[in-house]
């Protein structure tokens, strides 16, 4: 299957802005690590790009990292290390 085939499974058009939303345990650092495995498929992250939010119990954190996509086998990658690691739950 050549390139052009897979950048067509997608409705998307790339590049496009993306947000990202993994949830966890609330922790000091799950936006860190979160953060740190995107970065290992994006160039940048603009500032203002990371925001987290707290369920109402307290017990789940979720972080939106809203990034700058080019293909989707970066996202497919990105989404592959986030759901690998033990501490994320789930991916959105």
């Amino acid at each position: 299957m050549s390139e052009q085939d897979k950048q067509q499974e997608t409705l998307l058009e790339f590049p496009c802005d993306f947000a990202i939303k993994a949830m966890g345990e609330t922790s000091e650092d799950l936006d860190q690590i979160v953060v740190e495995i995107i970065r290992r498929h994006v160039e940048d992250i603009s500032e203002g790009a990371v925001s987290s939010r707290q369920s109402s119990g307290g017990k789940f954190t979720s972080i939106t990292v809203t990034i700058r996509a080019t293909s989707k086998p970066q996202l497919d990658a990105i989404y592959q290390d986030l759901t690998s690691h033990h501490r994320i739950k789930y991916v959105l």
